[in-house]
């Protein structure tokens, strides 16, 4: 395994000029081998390990190793198989009907990016219809601005739904359910109080509404429906089966009563439905014919097949994909809104959090969302998100559109005594790919100042370094000193204890800069020197040499993309 990294890495050198991608490699190395993915993190320790060693040798030596351990990566790599859900089964001549089904406390986090994007691929290959249906009947979670912000992030992800339902526009069809299976004695409503309800259903055991008439039961529901009831005196109930083997799949409460006023409706509603009875209701009168979701649906799809049974109704065929935990990041509706109103966040687009408008604003391609779910794939079995991973699929996808320029963070200021001009003329793009091209930013420095990273002073001082594009200085206590475009005497004699021939080779500014603020998403920020050249680029990633990709906002400040 050591020997097919070590060419993995070479193979990822040999097309970063020498320099294997720590992240790439990573991915990559997944990609080939992905029974490697539940041993990551005591695999990443180990890559870096060949990283660092694959840098440190020739091409030659690199071309030798992929020849020598593991040449079939030429083949693999000149045409990777695409990736690919699953087919469905059962999937008539129109195509399917499937729904994504996030509720309005909030806009979309990466989270539900699953969800979305796994419901459109399947609409994109069979066709048919893909229903947004906004789930709303928790009025006191429900936040006015979500119903847009969530068709917005689906726009952003690409996701082209053919129909919009809201469920709270929707009272009087569930009311109408409800009666029909209260008459049918397949429900009933209680005045009983829940915890006596809930106590005698973990015993298997009714409540005395249970084994009342159908008449009494629908007197009660219309007093509950006309709002003769105080919120926790009356609730309508699902029958199921007291003796089910998990209690939670036992008689189900469908309906409770809500004096919390709705963003939309105001007042004009108290008999509120629950999420199970609704979601039955709403995915057999929107025609679903496939349902994907998580797995810690299951019990809920078993509690909505009482439903569908009783109306003999015609099932969809479910899906349930395992669960994804989604570690260093903030998802938590609830959580968000309350360090909004703090001042802990500035907003649902914080670079501090994971929802989908933070991570456009950090400068994401939505492609790279949709690539790394796609090859997660939809099987049962809990994982943990990659964010490795993810800045790979991304930085694939912006590198050769993002134009390159030097950051000096923490800059330190360096006299430059040069009687003349040096003239630098630096690649715009990377030379690599369809999109490449031959802009160059041409500079030209002359006696004043140099301006250096302050890691790179406190490292590389009273030694030999290769300013990039420019030529060969000396760093020194307080000036930095040309030495000339080639080094014709032995390295060692400047850098004495390096290896033999490498020159560090740094990034610079002189003149040619302005301030600029880079903010992290972890909240803290870093301020130093940018490349004036990046202000043309604003609103758009750049990649700032040696530091990471940063999404340019303004001329004073942008959010830190990943490494």
């Amino acid at each position: 395994m050591k020997d097919k990294i070590r060419a993995v890495a070479s193979f990822n050198a040999l097309g970063h000029e020498g320099k294997a991608e720590l992240n790439s490699v990573i991915s990559k190395t997944i990609s080939l081998f992905p029974e490697e993915r539940k041993n990551l993190k005591t695999l990443m320790p180990l890559i870096k390990e060949i990283v660092d060693e694959v840098n440190s040798l020739s091409a030659e030596e690199m071309k030798a190793i992929i020849e020598r351990d593991f040449p079939e990566l030429l083949a693999t790599t000149s045409k990777e198989e695409e990736k690919r859900l699953p087919d469905l089964p059962d999937v008539g001549k129109e195509g399917v009907v499937m729904r994504m089904a996030p509720s309005a406390s909030g806009p979309l986090h990466i989270g539900h990016a699953r969800m979305a994007i796994l419901n459109d691929e399947y609409f994109r290959r069979y066709g048919g219809k893909l229903v947004l249906r906004i789930e709303d009947t928790n009025p006191a979670n429900n936040e006015p601005e979500a119903y847009q912000m969530i068709q917005d992030d689906l726009h952003w992800l690409d996701v082209n739904y053919t129909d919009l339902v809201i469920q709270s526009k929707r009272f009087e069809l569930y009311y109408s359910e409800m009666k029909s299976l209260v008459e049918m004695g397949k429900a009933y409503v209680a005045t009983s109080p829940t915890e006596e309800f809930k106590s005698r259903k973990q015993q298997g055991m009714p409540i005395k509404e249970r084994d009342e008439t159908p008449e009494e039961n629908l007197e009660r529901w219309d007093k509950m429906v006309s709002g003769e009831y105080a919120k926790g005196e009356a609730y309508a109930v699902v029958k199921t089966d007291l003796t089910h083997p998990n209690p939670a799949i036992r008689d189900f409460i469908a309906f409770r009563i809500v004096d919390t006023p709705h963003p939309l409706e105001g007042d004009r509603y108290r008999a509120y439905p629950m999420m199970n009875f609704s979601v039955a209701v709403d995915d057999h009168y929107n025609g679903l014919t496939h349902v994907i979701r998580g797995k810690d649906h299951t019990a809920n799809t078993e509690k909505q097949k009482y439903i569908f049974g009783y109306r003999n109704w015609k099932l969809p065929f479910y899906l349930h994909y395992g669960k994804v935990s989604i570690e260093h990041t903030i998802l938590k509706t609830s959580l968000i809104k309350k360090g909004i109103r703090s001042g802990e966040f500035t907003g649902w687009d914080d670079p501090k959090l994971g929802t989908l408008v933070a991570l456009k604003k950090r400068g994401f391609s939505p492609l790279a969302i949709r690539k790394y779910y796609v090859e997660s794939g939809i099987g049962s079995v809990d994982t943990t998100f990659s964010w490795e991973i993810f800045y790979s699929f991304n930085r694939k996808i912006i590198d050769n559109t993002s134009p390159r320029h030097f950051f000096v963070n923490q800059p330190v200021s360096l006299k430059f005594e040069f009687e003349g001009k040096l003239n630098a003329s630096i690649p715009l793009y990377p030379q690599t790919g369809n999109s490449a091209t031959h802009e160059k930013r041409e500079y030209s420095v002359g006696k004043g100042s140099i301006s250096i990273t302050s890691q790179d002073y406190q490292k590389f001082k009273g030694e030999l370094v290769r300013l990039k594009d420019l030529g060969y200085f000396k760093i020194g206590d307080e000036n930095i000193e040309y030495i000339g475009q080639e080094i014709l005497e032995d390295v060692q004699k400047w850098n004495p204890g390096r290896p033999l021939g490498k020159v560090p080779i740094i990034h610079w500014l002189s003149g040619n800069d302005v301030p600029f603020k880079v903010i992290k998403p972890d909240g803290t920020s870093e301020e130093g020197l940018l490349e004036k050249d990046a202000l043309r680029f604003t609103g758009k990633v750049n990649q700032f040499e040696r530091y990471g990709y940063v999404n340019v906002l303004n001329e004073k400040e942008g959010y830190f993309t990943h490494p």
